[in-house]
């Protein structure tokens, strides 16, 4: 499939690292016009640097997407500049510390569920009002395999995860005769800076061993496998699909 986006607009949190500079990239590459937003400063001027378009087809923000007004002003930004909010990839989230349920911090849960879950939604409002007043859009929630089963020790995780799957799919159906599609990715173990951190230092090669080991294809992901996978599911080529949590997962979610 030949594959474009000239000019489509692409808004994408969490474009500082892993997924999102990366889907920053290669839409790019594919023509789109992008708004790329973060909370951090510092990743958020490295995609930049990477893109090296000097800004003329690049809109860049920070932004803290469990709040509010941080969400709304990023949206109506990137609209004003642009006009219009083609495609809207909702990749922001953070992990916390393994930890059993009983044992688990409330100001970690509490965290998690802000940026992972809040975020979403207020994303999806400002994008939804956008989309739905232009007649058409495509919305891409990235989620996770941990939204599909559970994961101990990643209890907040896996319940923000399953949340996001849950707004995709109520909002996929609220909005299926308003063309306008909206599905989930669940990445299972693949090699980003969230998963780094997790086998980096002491131990940290057993871990990687541990996550290779209950994958079915006996090895983690690559960034570039999951960004391929965004790429289709916001693409023309994929027209009939919403209210989707695609797994893409080495098969570990088959059993």
């Amino acid at each position: 499939m030949n594959i474009k986006f000239n000019n489509k607009v692409v808004q994408i949190t969490g474009a500082g690292s892993g997924f999102g500079r990366l889907a920053a990239l290669e839409f790019s590459k594919l023509g789109a016009r992008l708004v790329l937003s973060d909370v951090n400063e510092a990743g958020l001027d490295e995609t930049m640097k990477q893109l090296g378009d000097g800004g003329d087809r690049t809109l860049a923000l920070l932004c803290d997407v469990s709040k509010e007004d941080q969400v709304e002003k990023m949206t109506k930004a990137g609209i004003a500049h642009f006009g219009s909010l083609d495609i809207a990839i909702n990749n922001a989230g953070v992990a916390h510390n393994m930890a059993r349920m009983a044992e688990a911090s409330l100001k970690e849960f509490d965290f998690v569920m802000a940026v992972n879950v809040r975020g979403v939604f207020l994303s999806m409002q400002q994008e939804l009002r956008q989309m739905n007043k232009q007649g058409h859009g495509v919305i891409l929630n990235v989620a996770s395999v941990a939204g599909l089963i559970g994961a101990p020790l990643a209890g907040a995780y896996t319940a923000s995860k399953h949340a996001v799957i849950g707004l995709t799919k109520a909002a996929a159906l609220e909005y299926a005769r308003k063309n306008i599609r909206i599905n989930a990715i669940c990445p299972a173990f693949c090699y980003t800076p969230m998963v780094d951190q997790l086998i980096g230092g002491e131990g940290g090669r057993k871990r990687e061993q541990d996550m290779a080991h209950v994958i079915p294809m006996g090895r983690l992901g690559s960034a570039e496998e999951i960004v391929n996978g965004m790429i289709w599911l916001c693409s023309d080529q994929n027209s009939f699909t919403t209210g989707q949590a695609l797994a893409f997962d080495g098969g570990l979610t088959t059993a």
